[in-house]
């Protein structure tokens, strides 16, 4: 059975690398100080503390997650408790029409085209350290949510930030943005599950969902 990762190892953080910015986020968990995979293939997820879906076109994302097989290996993982960092159209993969493991529908480029991307200064509940800048392209916005989610942010009074438990799910882009906290929440949660001696495997590894 794959361990996370001890108290004294850096944290196993994999980035979906089927499309989209994830070298962008991979540079960042890098300078944190995490171990870097790039998800491809199912095995991949093996010994994971951490999950990265970056942004890029969802409904390609969405294609290749399904393709190789991935969508429900790493929907057992999250909902057994692998901490998941949604950027963009990693917020539209974890909503009820994707993989389904948040409790959020998003609207598809809901500040408009490409044409129409735009930076803000935004207060994250929770994310100290001042305002965050935030990039916006193409994003979408949280339409409609749960109760058990908690909005960190809201611009024009649409979510763009959200918490659910150990998944966090953003509408713009951080990560070219030079603000590491939200990749830092991340590896947070990562180091606290590892000190515990939490880990995991993949489900197809075993045949099981997920292994403690």
């Amino acid at each position: 059975m794959p361990s996370v990762g001890g108290s004294d190892a850096p944290p196993l953080i994999g980035v979906l690398a089927l499309q989209g910015d994830f070298e962008a986020h991979g540079r960042v968990l890098a300078r944190l100080g995490a171990r870097v995979r790039e998800v491809r293939v199912v095995a991949d997820l093996d010994g994971l503390a951490g999950l990265v879906i970056p942004g890029g076109e969802s409904t390609t994302i969405t294609l290749g997650v399904e393709r190789e097989g991935l969508a429900e290996p790493i929907a057992a993982l999250v909902r057994e408790g692998l901490p998941v960092f949604g950027s963009c159209a990693g917020l539209i993969m974890l909503d009820h029409e994707h993989l389904g493991l948040m409790d959020i529908r998003a609207e598809r480029n809901a500040f408009g085209r490409q044409v129409r991307s735009f930076e803000a200064d935004l207060e994250l509940a929770g994310v100290s350290g001042g305002p965050m800048r935030a990039i916006f392209i193409r994003a979408p916005w949280i339409a409609e949510h749960g109760p058990d989610v908690e909005v960190l942010a809201d611009l024009d009074g649409h979510p763009v930030a959200a918490r659910e438990g150990r998944m966090l799910a953003v509408a713009f882009h951080s990560e070219i943005a030079g603000d590491d906290r939200l990749h830092e929440l991340l590896l947070d949660w990562a180091r606290e599950l590892a000190a515990a001696g939490v880990s995991w495997v993949t489900p197809e590894s075993t045949g099981e969902s997920v292994s403690e």
